[in-house]
């Protein structure tokens, strides 16, 4: 026997490669990502001539090398999704190992662009934010590792993945950087839970997170100062959580028009991480709900493909894709309406950035090669005589 069906997509065993992965790859949620990124070349022309005008640069410099970065994060994208899961599991558990000494490193070879954080390499003609690649492998790591803890005599998957979970944080912490530390958290939490956690392991992560978080408050003048801003009943108007209230308010149901709006001349992260306040602004609630459809199609359909599938490692590397997808979206748009601390997170595919468009083309890459229409179980591997 040569194919199967499965589903409504038959696969064939010997059909070339751009025609199977057509045929099986979620065509809605690639849709949803290129009309997010068309959406954010969209504001990007709004957003970057202020941002130009001060750095002394060409009205649309930053929209160009939006361009260029969303387009080879496409680019990663599509190669990605062509991947066999094994194939996923190899290239992110070497990436892992790579983007961790990377991370590691960034205290003696790193800089912080007079940022306050060291989070970067320059390299000159552009830099590399290590912590934005190491969120999809390290959600690839840590499903490699429950799930092998699974296996009959397996290694004992789900305390490394505690232990690195608890280094990656400490490391992110350090810059600081709280909000990818957050994500990490937070993934390794989704997939642990997934995979049958007790309820005392979750508990008491949380109590640490409480506790650290207290220690930082109380250490940081930097977390005191967001933590305060966010608790204060009154926001200082000078202040960018000030600017993109007002400009989501003056925006209304559908906006003050194209290039109308006045928040970009005075917000400095209009085009990264309040980039939807010059959404709200321009283009309403409107443009927002479209928004948040798209993120929200693309996480749910993840989710309920991967309801039906029966390998662990799969079924939770996905599932901490899907989850660290939608919780960088919230998190950006919750900090945008002060439901949230400042985080200083992109919008994936939306906001500017180099390292974050190309860590997202990749993240969503491999979590459409983990979703992709494949024949299920012991009967389909045997009918077709391979594996996955």
């Amino acid at each position: 026997m040569t194919e199967m069906a499965h589903g409504t997509v038959l696969v064939q065993s010997g059909e070339a490669i751009l025609p199977r992965w057509w045929r099986t790859v979620d065509r809605i949620t690639l849709t949803c990502i290129l009309a997010l990124f068309l959406i954010g070349l969209l504001l990007g022309f709004a957003a970057s001539p202020p941002l130009a005008e001060r750095n002394g640069e060409a009205p649309f410099y930053y929209v160009n090398r939006q361009a260029f970065f969303g387009g080879l994060a496409l680019i990663v994208m599509v190669l990605a999704s062509m991947l066999r899961p094994a194939q996923v599991r190899r290239f992110g558990v070497l990436g892992f190992f790579g983007a961790f000494a990377a991370l590691a490193l960034l205290p003696v070879f790193g800089t912080d662009f007079g940022q306050g954080a060291t989070r970067w390499y320059s390299l000159g003609f552009a830099s590399v934010q290590p912590a934005e690649f190491l969120k999809p492998v390290f959600v690839i790591f840590t499903a490699w590792m429950i799930a092998a803890n699974q296996d009959v005599a397996g290694p004992p998957g789900k305390a490394v993945s505690l232990l690195v979970m608890a280094v990656a944080v400490g490391f992110l912490v350090v810059q600081p950087d709280y909000g990818q530390a957050a994500l990490i958290l937070f993934a390794w939490a989704v997939m642990y839970f997934v995979a049958g956690a007790p309820i005392a392991v979750l508990m008491l992560v949380a109590a640490l997170v409480i506790l650290g978080g207290v220690f930082a408050y109380s250490n940081s003048d930097h977390v005191a100062r967001r933590i305060d801003g966010f608790l204060s009943a009154e926001v200082d108007p000078n202040t960018q959580l000030a600017y993109a209230a007002n400009a989501i308010r003056e925006g209304g149901v559908f906006g003050t028009g194209l290039g109308e709006g006045s928040v970009k001349w005075t917000l400095p992260d209009a085009h990264t991480d309040f980039i939807i306040a010059v959404a709200a602004e321009e283009y309403g609630l409107v443009l927002v709900l479209v928004i948040i459809a798209l993120f929200a199609t693309v996480a749910m359909r993840a989710f309920l493909r991967l309801m039906k599938e029966r390998d662990p490692f799969t079924r939770l590397a996905g599932t901490g894709l899907a989850a660290l997808f939608a919780l960088q979206s919230i998190i950006n748009m919750g900090v945008a309406v002060r439901l949230m601390p400042a985080k200083g997170m992109t919008l994936p595919f939306v906001s500017y950035g180099g390292s974050s468009l190309i860590a997202t083309g990749l993240a969503v890459g491999m979590l459409l090669a983990l979703t992709r229409s494949r024949p299920q179980g012991e009967i389909g591997d045997i009918l077709l005589n391979r594996h996955r």
